[in-house]
C-alpha cells in the first residue's frame, strides 16, 4: 500500500501511458476528456436544434467510462489513497503565495481560500467559475480539443495542430500565472 501512495516513477507511469495510447490508436480511438460535453449534449437531443450535436453518439459513448472513471478515480485518490503529510515547497514559493493572501501554505493541496464553500459562492468565486468555465469551453472548441487530448493523443500521433495548442496552453498557463493571477488574487 506504501507504493501506491507515493508518486509513480516516470519508468512505470510513462510505460502505462504509452501502452493505453498504443490501444487506443490501434483501436482507431482517441482520447480526450472535451468530446464527451458534445456526446452528453447529443444524448440530451441538442442534435434536433444544433447540427454539430447531431451525429452517431453511440459510437463515442465507451468514452463516457472515461470520465466516470476519472470522477471514480478521483475520489477514491482524496478520500481513500491521500497522504496527509504536509507538502514540502520552497520558501520562496510560500512567501509568495502568502503575499497573495494564501494562509497555512503546504498544509493541504487544495487551500481554503480557493476551494471551500464561502470562496466558491461568493461574487468573486462564482463570477472566476462563470468566465473561466465559458474560456474553457470556447477554447477547448477554438483549439479543437482539451489538453488532454492534444498532448497526449495528438503529440503521440505526430499532429502538427497538437503541437502549436500544447505551446499555446503552456504560454497561457504561464500568463496566467504571472500576469493574471496576482491582479485577481
Amino acid at each position: 500500500m506504501e507504493y501506491i501512495l507515493q508518486p509513480w516513477p516516470w519508468y512505470i507511469s510513462g510505460p502505462c501511458i504509452a501502452i493505453v495510447m498504443f490501444l487506443l490508436l490501434y483501436f482507431g480511438r482517441t482520447f480526450g476528456m472535451s468530446s464527451n460535453l458534445r456526446t452528453m449534449c447529443a444524448i440530451g437531443g441538442a442534435g434536433k436544434r444544433v447540427a454539430f450535436f447531431n451525429y452517431d453518439w453511440k459510437s463515442h459513448k465507451w468514452n463516457l467510462v472515461v470520465v466516470l472513471g476519472a470522477i471514480v478515480g478521483g475520489f477514491i485518490a482524496h478520500y481513500v489513497l491521500s497522504n496527509p503529510i504536509n507538502i514540502d515547497l520552497s520558501e520562496a514559493t510560500v512567501n509568495d503565495l502568502a503575499a497573495l493572501g494564501f494562509n497555512d501554505v503546504g498544509q493541504n493541496l487544495l487551500p481554503p481560500e480557493l476551494f471551500s464553500w464561502e470562496a466558491i459562492l461568493s461574487i468573486k468565486g462564482l463570477s472566476i467559475l462563470i468566465i473561466g468555465g465559458f474560456l474553457v469551453g470556447f477554447g477547448t472548441r477554438y483549439a479543437g480539443g482539451c489538453t488532454s487530448g492534444h498532448a497526449i493523443t495528438g503529440l503521440s500521433s505526430l499532429q502538427l495542430p497538437s503541437l502549436v495548442a500544447v505551446v499555446g496552453f503552456f504560454l497561457g498557463g504561464l500568463i496566467m500565472i504571472h500576469l493574471i493571477f496576482p491582479i485577481l488574487f
